[in-house]
């Protein structure tokens, strides 16, 4: 996994986690990669400080998973405990709760960026999620 620091065309910042430097490039390619505040899908990657780490003695050097990785698996639990996953209906299901057409509940899945940048122009409140939802059969 790498961290990239990311510049959308408004000059809004934010981070975000790949498989690797070539997936940046990959999903960036397609327009899979929205900007997190306005989701607009004209990202590039932005200038970073290394994170560079001093010294450390063997027992340090385990695999175990730094604080970001747990908060991000502990959030992924709480999502999917407390939340129906609606997959590509996410936009539309989001929208009709909007409007009063459902009512609220507590739902994820997913949107393409076109999808969630009109969510969010129409100031409907909508996030992007730290992680992939897993894919869900019913």
């Amino acid at each position: 996994m790498i961290k990239f620091t990311l510049k959308c065309e408004r000059g809004h910042r934010f981070d975000s986690w790949f498989q690797s430097a070539s997936a940046f490039d990959r999903l960036s390619g397609t327009g899979m990669v929205a900007c997190a505040v306005c989701g607009s899908t004209q990202v590039e990657k932005a200038l970073m400080t290394p994170q560079v780490q001093g010294a450390r003695d063997d027992r340090s050097l385990s695999s175990s998973p730094d604080t970001a990785e747990l908060a991000i698996a502990a959030l992924r639990r709480k999502v999917e405990a407390n939340a129906d996953y609606v997959g590509t209906r996410f936009a539309q299901e989001v929208r009709d709760m909007h409007d009063g057409v459902l009512p609220e509940r507590a739902i994820y899945g997913e949107a393409r960026p076109e999808e969630a940048k009109r969510l969010f122009d129409d100031g409907i409140p909508v996030a992007p999620l730290p992680f992939s939802p897993r894919r869900k059969t019913h």
